[in-house]
């Protein structure tokens, strides 16, 4: 939307001419499915005589009050942002509007549940959305204290950030007057409205205080709420998070709230935390999507000390927060969870995700320059999260882990509620380690770029090392090379033919050669992995030996750790058309039904995928990729029955058949007429075949319609809208490209529509959108919100359509483009340069 964008220079200009106190928020949720009243007072001291703006996206206006003067709101509101001249030194403005609810999941979004006709809301305010609930000042650094007013219908759970009060009745309506908050950021304020249900339970906090805990989900979906296991882990985290942290929890109570079409994982909203739904298994879930909620789960709990307690002063800052919290995850949940191989997790999922992002032309240092709200937007990516998170391992790794948090503590101790910034961090890990991290600051998060490290050898004729190196390297365009703390790991072949660790050296590499004397004098091993045990952030290549030694014996590591790295140098060799795509399709299904690790196999999944669509050379990419489908089913044939790979393996094999010998299996599995032992066909692996089945041209739309009709969800309608725009026609398509860039979609279902629109057995179905697609870029940019705006420019990106004429088409958009649209031009680029890898390692493939 125009005018929506603020920059850095005036949230800075704003915030040294006043400071917030407070805000009284008064909401009527009574009002029918379009509006609410929202009223603000807020109270704020400022530079007597300056002028400034409050932000506040209005549907209209009815007054604005300044000090006692009434201010004429044609005049002084734009529907975006409302000025203020003539400021006193001590203000209070009262500001009377009504606001729109959404349907995008940004500001305050309503759903309409299909089972039982109730309305639900949420907040999501993250960016910059809560001016779609109330007038704010809206940045980070303007701390205040928050008191909400709701009122709502009597019989709804209303939830925010300060304990629910008793309500007061008024007929069928009823209103909440909740209690100020500690003074903290607009943006993790929150209200959750609606008949949702809950589940309670407390626990004692390190300070002696009991918090109360509450597990909330739509009336639809509390049967599916596991409630147990929510509660079990976020009792591990406190427990882990107030030990390390050295402060007890900081906020009242802790509610946890799973809503329908959010467009994250979560988010960290004080006290009241708002889930993806997903996260509540209406079907059997893989154990990937039950160990990723409880990594989200401690994610978003350590986010209220390190984000909510202590912020940051602006987005810059914003990897600093989203990677701190996704590396404590990972360390809560290997330490002090069941998730024990959680770094494994980190390995195949995060640390992909940072390597992927890294190389593209779009890389940036993990300390961006935000210069505007849609430098933010846009950063919400694999460096500010992933690679963040991975170079925070390494600087544990460089510092220590007890001299990390000994610093960390003594951050929270002097920062609490106020906002910070990266070097007020950095000096107390300095202070607590000894370490002077000025250099490992430069190299770390101020430059771009994957370095790579390869292992330089020599042997005697007996096989032991003479001379042992690291050769460290990097691209010209980020040349940098980094100062490592790493562990080289020797494994050989035992008699029982397992690949086990017999040496782990642990040392720190600097430059370009690192040579490695405390390993020269040792036999040489069956397979040497550099950066054991993961604990830098750089693709590795192995020399001759190991390679043949993990291609043959890849399934016998004894640890799952060091045979993921192995599998993703495998990888990274693919993407970078080092190694052809096919030889890893043959690697991945010869030893895939080996792996235990449900997020490894689901990971694995998606890059065989990857292969076949996109690396593998095109001659033959339709015979692998039905040799691929019946290995697939033969791999969930001989799994173990109802494990959780038969289980990820037969939706794979669905998701790929192309023959009809295969769409039969399919087909016999949809109506029961095949089963494998152990394996249910619930509901989602019920609308895992349907859509398979209709992308095969097996299902009409009257047959679509029945299977809606059992299962008349949020989730089925989602599942239908992706089965209809998978039907192999060109109406079908033409159907589905008009309902996804039309405004009359929410996000989930513009998003189901577009997964649908894509998934076809052969891409001449969807080619010939190109050129409509770029014909309406800008114009879907400027019209629809950012999540629905991101959501087309991605989603109907021809990235399937690897060819030189789809860069030439986006080059000469891009080129017409001009200054306009940074954020969009980022997303482009970025979808491009899929291509050009794609290209590059169908050419090696050939």
């Amino acid at each position: 939307m125009p005018g929506m964008n603020l920059t850095r220079a005036e949230a800075s200009e704003r915030a040294n001419l006043l400071n917030v106190d407070s805000y009284e928020v008064s909401l009527d949720l009574t009002r029918g499915e379009r509006i609410f009243t929202s009223k603000t007072t807020v109270r704020f001291t400022a530079t007597a005589g300056a002028s400034t703006f409050i932000d506040a996206v209005t549907d209209s206006v009815r007054s604005i009050n300044l000090n006692g003067v009434e201010l004429d709101p044609a005049e002084h509101s734009d529907g975006i942002r409302i000025q203020l001249p003539n400021l006193g030194a001590q203000n209070v403005l009262v500001i009377d509007a009504d606001a729109l609810y959404m349907n995008t999941g940004e500001g305050l979004h309503r759903f309409v549940d299909p089972v039982d006709q109730e309305v639900y809301l949420y907040s999501q305010f993250e960016v910059a959305d809560c001016r779609r609930m109330f007038a704010v000042f809206e940045q980070p650094d303007l701390k205040a204290t928050f008191q909400f007013s709701v009122t709502a219908p009597r019989y709804w759970n209303v939830v925010s950030n300060a304990p629910t009060p008793e309500p007061i009745e008024n007929g069928d309506s009823a209103t909440w007057d909740f209690a100020a908050t500690q003074r903290i950021s607009c943006y993790i304020t929150a209200l959750i409205a609606g008949p949702y249900q809950v589940a309670r339970d407390s626990l004692v906090s390190s300070s002696g205080r009991t918090v109360e805990l509450g597990v909330f989900a739509r009336a639809s979906m509390m049967q599916y709420l596991d409630v147990e296991n929510i509660v079990t882990i976020t009792r591990q985290g406190f427990e882990f998070y107030e030990k390390n942290f050295g402060a007890p929890y900081p906020f009242e109570k802790y509610d946890q709230l799973f809503v329908p079409e959010f467009n994250a994982g979560a988010m960290e909203n004080a006290g009241a935390v708002t889930f993806l739904e997903e996260y509540v298994f209406r079907s059997r879930p893989t154990g990937a999507m039950v160990e990723r909620r409880a990594i989200t789960i401690l994610h978003e709990l350590a986010h209220m000390w390190f984000g909510d307690l202590v912020t940051m002063k602006w987005w810059n800052d914003l990897w600093l927060n989203e990677s701190f919290a996704e590396f404590m995850s990972t360390l809560a949940a290997a330490q002090n969870t069941e998730f024990t191989s959680a770094w494994t997790t980190f390995n195949t999922l995060e640390k992909n995700w940072a390597y992927r992002q890294d190389q593209l032309p779009s890389t940036h240092p993990i300390v961006a320059e935000i210069n505007d709200l849609e430098d933010v937007e846009v950063n919400f990516d694999g460096i500010t999260y992933a690679k963040g998170a991975s170079v925070l391992r390494q600087l544990v790794a460089f510092v220590g882990q007890e001299e990390f948090m000994a610093g960390v503590r003594e951050y929270f101790a002097k920062h609490a509620w106020s906002n910070t910034e990266l070097p007020d961090l950095l000096r107390e890990l300095e202070a607590a380690s000894g370490r002077d991290l000025s250099g490992w600051g430069a190299a770390w998060l101020e430059t771009a770029g994957v370095n790579t490290l390869k292992a330089e050898m020599a042997t005697d004729d007996d096989g032991v090392i003479t001379s042992f190196a690291i050769r460290q390297s990097a691209i010209s365009e980020y040349p940098t090379l980094r100062q490592h703390r790493l562990a080289v790991g020797f494994y050989s072949l035992d008699d029982a033919g397992v690949l086990k660790r017999v040496h782990r050296e642990e040392l720190d590499i600097d430059g370009e050669l690192t040579e490695v004397p405390a390993l020269t004098g040792q036999a040489r091993p069956d397979l040497v992995l550099l950066n054991d045990d993961d604990l830098t952030y750089a693709k590795i290549r192995l020399d001759e030996v190991s390679l043949a030694t993990a291609t043959e014996h890849l399934k016998d590591f004894e640890d799952s750790l060091p045979r993921t790295l192995v599998w993703s140098a495998a990888w990274d060799s693919v993407r970078d058309a080092e190694a052809p795509a096919s030889t890893y399709v043959q690697l991945l299904l010869n030893n895939i039904g080996h792996e235990v690790d449900s997020t490894v196999i689901m990971v694995l999944l998606r890059q065989l995928n990857t292969s076949l669509d996109l690396y593998v050379a095109a001659e033959h990419s339709e015979e692998l990729s039905v040799q691929a489908a019946a290995s697939l089913w033969k791999l969930a044939v001989e799994a173990e029955a109802g494990s959780d790979a038969q289980l990820q393996f037969v939706k794979a094999f669905a998701h790929r058949s192309r023959t009809a010998e295969q769409l039969d299996q399919v087909q016999s599995l949809f109506d029961g007429s095949v089963a494998l032992d152990g394996l249910t066909v619930d509901t989602d692996l019920r609308w895992s075949f349907t859509i398979a089945l209709s992308a095969g041209g097996r299902m009409s739309e009257a047959t679509l319609d029945s299977v809606l009709a059992n299962d008349d969800t949020a989730n089925g309608k989602a599942s239908w809208y992706t089965a209809r725009a998978s039907r192999p026609t060109a109406e079908a398509k033409e159907e589905a490209f008009a309902a996804a860039t039309s405004a009359t979609l929410s996000n989930d279902q513009q998003s189901a529509v577009i997964s649908g629109f894509n998934n076809v057995h052969h891409n001449e179905l969807i080619s010939g959108y190109t050129e409509k697609y770029f014909g309406l870029l800008i114009n879907a940019w400027e019209s629809f919100s950012h999540e629905m705006a991101k959501q087309i420019v991605l989603g109907f990106y021809p990235s399937s359509n690897v060819s030189q004429i789809t860069l030439e088409q986006t080059d000469a958009f891009l080129e017409s483009l001009g200054s306009k649209h940074a954020a969009m031009r980022r997303l482009l680029v970025e979808s491009r340069a899929d291509v050009v890898r794609a290209l590059a390692a169908r050419q090696a493939d050939a």
